[in-house]
């Protein structure tokens, strides 16, 4: 699936940067909002626990996460999945205990302006590697595994699986130092082409925002597990 308004979105991108944003007593109304949440998915394979944010479960938390997505985004859509009876979901609360591999998060609908994704750590330990390298399809995860390539999606909003991103920025190999560091859990040769922009370090109270076209994965640096709330957002 490529996007339709690729020029439209090149205009909206950025470097990623990182927002102070939340006190320490938000932070903990948060956890404690996720622990109430009904677990949306358990996917075994990857070992994530994920729950969505569902509207009016607590409405002054929804008041006060809009209130400062908007302050740090300006004028932006939901772009989260909606609920059965329509409602925009406000983000995707997920608890791993495994890296996720590479992947991007550029949405189900070719006629989107996709805009910013934004990760607020809700553990105080984690690390998220945004590369340069850049993607104009749906949401993918990139694999040089035979069989994960075999897998396709079953229902909307779940990813596809592609190997194209090996022939698309060049076959340089990627750095070893980096891979052994940051990236053990993926095969290196799938990694060919690819350029690290950012490690972000994972610090509580703070907002992660970058651009959905931006290729990005877990490190390989997990104590035991963490827990994050991730929003897509669109114009």
């Amino acid at each position: 699936m490529e996007l339709k308004y690729i020029n439209e979105i090149k205009k909206l991108e950025s470097f990623p940067r990182v927002v102070k944003l939340f006190s320490n007593q938000e932070i903990q109304k948060l956890l404690d909002f996720y622990k109430s949440l009904p677990i949306t998915v358990h996917n075994k394979k990857q070992n994530v626990i994920k729950k969505r944010w569902i509207q009016n479960h607590n409405k002054d938390l929804d008041d006060l996460y809009v209130s400062k997505l908007k302050e740090v985004l300006g004028d932006f859509k939901m772009d989260n999945l909606k609920s059965d009876n329509g409602e925009n979901f406000f983000g995707l609360m997920q608890k791993s205990f495994n890296a996720i591999k590479i992947h991007i998060d550029s949405g189900f609908d070719p006629n989107s302006i996709i805009y910013k994704q934004t990760l607020v750590p809700l553990s105080p330990y984690g690390e998220t590697i945004i590369f340069e390298n850049r993607w104009y399809e749906g949401s993918t995860m990139l694999t040089n595994d035979e069989d994960e390539l075999k897998i396709k999606p079953k229902f909307i909003g779940q990813n596809e699986r592609s190997s194209k991103h090996l022939n698309l920025y060049g076959s340089n190999d990627f750095n070893k130092s980096d891979h052994k560091k940051y990236l053990a859990h993926e095969d290196i040769n799938n990694l060919k082409g690819l350029k690290i922009l950012k490690v972000y370090k994972w610090n509580l109270g703070d907002m992660l925002i970058f651009d959905r076209t931006n290729i990005h994965c877990s490190s390989c640096n997990i104590d035991k597990h963490k827990i994050g709330l991730t929003t897509f957002t669109k114009k």
